[in-house]
């Protein structure tokens, strides 16, 4: 019996063949595509970048505290106002350092005399000396006559025993104005009224009354804005106490953490583009590295790993890098402490250092808000004392 072959029984069998096949080409094309995408995609751009978005907004947190102990009678400024330096922003009770104040002027004007009454004992203890010297010659040219009258019976022993007795006493005075001279030149010697050191010390005591008398008034040593204020009007205050802090916000910087895996090619100065959960990806803040962390956050923490000891898992840690921002998109768009950030770190240029190379050139911060209280301070003594010198010497 024989069997004929149809040839036309398999022919439905190949189009869903062909069909996969096109649709696998065609995947393995888009699949190549892809990954050659990625590939140039990392080797052009992507590999010259890292990122996190472990990173927040810091800044200056400027404490207010007052100097001196006082009561609160005035608040100035309360959360989120704004304030500049040297504006008052609590005044205390002056009434007990305005007592002291006064008292110490008394004291400075009352030094000032008595130290030129030092400088008349010294005139006048050269004019007594003067004297005194004269007496001496007048007494030593009576011994020297009479001495030689002895001999002749002109003049009685007695009489030259009572003028050598004159010289004996004219030689002890003298000695005696001498030595009250240089007592007197002691106190005033190689100095003037006002650098005496008598008048020296009422002097500072005097500068210390008054920075007391404005110290009552704690102003602000820097401008920014007013936070966690926890002063009330009539609180008895101490030096060091907590009273506000003010924050710049014109000195914020973004602190990123970035896994140890990801710092081998970051280097100070590189550009960085941040982008805050506030503002979302409708504002991009420009920033570059200032400095990179020199240790983990569990090697600055109050109880650091304790990696030898117990059971060890492996953590990949994150070191702390500081992006500073630009001021202007600050001031644009304003940030605040501690708002989630997403950085991502341009490493392309390589040049630059991984530790600072030299310490600063001047201070990163300073303030000028205290610097006229000692200015005032100064013009006071030095009024004081011209007040009270002869009129000849103002």
């Amino acid at each position: 019996m024989t069997t004929e072959l149809n040839p036309n029984v398999a022919a439905p069998a190949s189009k869903p063949t062909s069909k996969r096949r096109r649709a696998l080409t065609i995947l393995v094309i888009v699949v190549t595509v892809a990954a050659i995408g990625w590939l140039l995609y990392y080797l052009l751009v992507g590999r010259w970048h890292e990122s996190t978005d472990d990173a927040y907004v810091q800044g200056n947190v400027v404490s207010i505290t007052p100097q001196t102990v006082g009561t609160v009678v005035s608040i100035g400024a309360d959360e989120g106002m704004k304030v500049t330096a040297g504006q008052v922003l609590v005044q205390l009770d002056p009434s007990d350092a305005q007592v002291a104040y006064q008292q110490a002027v008394a004291n400075l004007a009352g030094t000032v005399r008595q130290v030129r009454g030092l400088y008349s004992a010294v005139n006048a203890g050269q004019a007594d000396l003067q004297a005194r010297e004269v007496s001496v010659q007048k007494a030593r040219a009576d011994v020297a006559r009479r001495e030689g009258l002895v001999a002749t019976g002109a003049v009685s022993a007695e009489e030259l025993s009572h003028a050598r007795n004159e010289l004996a006493a004219a030689q002890a005075a003298l000695s005696g104005s001498q030595e009250q001279l240089s007592r007197n030149r002691a106190l005033v010697d190689a100095t003037t009224v006002s650098d005496q050191p008598q008048v020296r010390a009422a002097a500072a005591q005097l500068r210390t009354a008054y920075l007391n008398v404005q110290r009552a008034q704690i102003v602000a040593p820097v401008s920014g804005y007013v936070a966690k204020r926890s002063v009330q009007l009539g609180q008895r205050v101490q030096p060091g106490m907590a009273l506000m802090t003010i924050v710049p916000l014109e000195q914020l910087w973004v602190e990123a953490n970035f896994k140890e895996t990801q710092l081998a090619k970051m280097h100070i100065g590189q550009p960085v583009e941040l982008h805050s959960d506030l503002y979302g990806d409708d504002v991009t803040f420009n920033g570059h590295l200032t400095s990179l962390g020199l240790g983990t956050g569990s090697a600055f923490s109050l109880l650091p790993a304790q990696n030898a000891s117990g059971n060890w898992i492996k953590i990949v840690q994150r070191v702390p890098v500081r992006i500073d921002v630009d001021p202007k998109q600050l001031a644009e768009h304003p940030l605040r402490l501690g708002l989630s950030m997403s950085a991502d770190v341009s490493i392309r240029d390589q040049h630059g250092p991984v530790l600072a190379s030299a310490p600063p050139l001047k201070p990163l911060l300073t303030t000028q808000a205290y610097a006229k209280q000692l200015a005032d301070a100064d013009a006071l003594i030095a009024r004081t004392i011209r007040a009270n010198l002869p009129a000849s010497r103002h």
